[in-house]
């Protein structure tokens, strides 16, 4: 039943629209509620663009992927710049 968890938690906000249009089919959303959704998005993609470009690696740096070490210790991933 775990796998059933994420996806109920991801619907969750479109049941929660749904009712509420159900419950209240001519009202629409006032001026300021749209006004803070807007700028919850930007927000979002912003913070989106700002976290991509801070974890950026060096275009030529190589990944060298998680393994298991000698005594049977996990190394974990990493990147290698370029030589």
């Amino acid at each position: 039943m775990d796998w059933l968890f994420e996806p109920l938690l991801f619907l969750l906000p479109f049941g929660a629209w749904w009712l509420w249009r159900r419950a209240n089919p001519t009202a629409e959303p006032s001026g300021p509620v749209l006004g803070l959704a807007a700028a919850g998005v930007v927000l979002m993609l912003g913070g989106a663009v700002i976290y991509g470009f801070s974890r950026a690696q060096d275009r030529h740096a190589v990944y060298v992927p998680p393994r298991l070490g000698p005594d049977g210790e996990i190394i974990p991933g990493h990147v290698v710049p370029a030589r």
